[in-house]
């Protein structure tokens, strides 16, 4: 079988485990078993748990980049440009909180080795698109360009944090007080403050 059509069926199967079951469910072990191989012609594609997460987290990465491009891209100003990068942020990941977790927690607490060439490939991968992401929204606010993009790092920085909570109280099933939209809406009030 071809590499391509094995290791794209390998994503696949990952995604579906997590749709299916959470986190807990993505193991080779499963993967193996639904692909109906041996693990070890699992890890033959996706050597460390690290080369899978890369595998499945750039793509989600860049979709995530271009709906911030295409929330932006025709906001007339600094405001509206703000309120469009966090909506549409926050709406992402809200739709799934599965990929959330898989995106921004598991790496976190993926032991990487320090000789891992596949994790060092992976930022590389990820750099030009947190890049885009990055610079969509610091193109519509004012001051010099590294100013800028930090405060677009920290807007979305701020945005993955009301996720993270909403994530939380979802998987351990204590509902928030207040809904995610007040959240986002409270969020974005506060950062468009004058």
């Amino acid at each position: 079988m071809p590499k391509k059509s094995t290791s794209a069926r390998i994503i696949m199967i990952a995604h579906e485990l997590l749709s299916s079951g959470g986190l807990g469910a993505v193991s080779f072990d499963a993967i193996a078993r639904r692909l109906g191989a041996s693990k070890q012609a699992v890890l033959y594609w996706f050597p460390t748990k690290s080369d899978l997460l890369a595998a499945m987290f750039v793509p989600w990465l860049e979709a995530e980049a271009e709906g911030a491009v295409r929330a932006v891209a025709d906001a007339r100003d600094r405001t509206e440009a703000i309120e469009c990068f966090v909506r549409a942020i926050a709406q992402f990941h809200f739709d799934d909180l599965n990929r959330f977790r898989m995106m921004y927690l598991v790496p976190q607490t993926t032991r990487r080795r320090s000789n891992d060439r596949a994790s060092d490939a992976a930022v590389k991968k990820i750099h030009p698109v947190t890049s885009r992401l990055y610079n969509a929204l610091a193109d519509r606010l004012e001051g010099n360009n590294d100013a800028a993009r930090a405060e677009a790092f920290a807007i979305h920085s701020a945005v993955l944090g009301i996720v993270l909570m909403v994530g939380l109280a979802d998987a351990v099933h204590d509902p928030l007080k207040h809904r995610e939209e007040d959240l986002i809406d409270t969020l974005i009030r506060s950062l468009t403050a004058i």
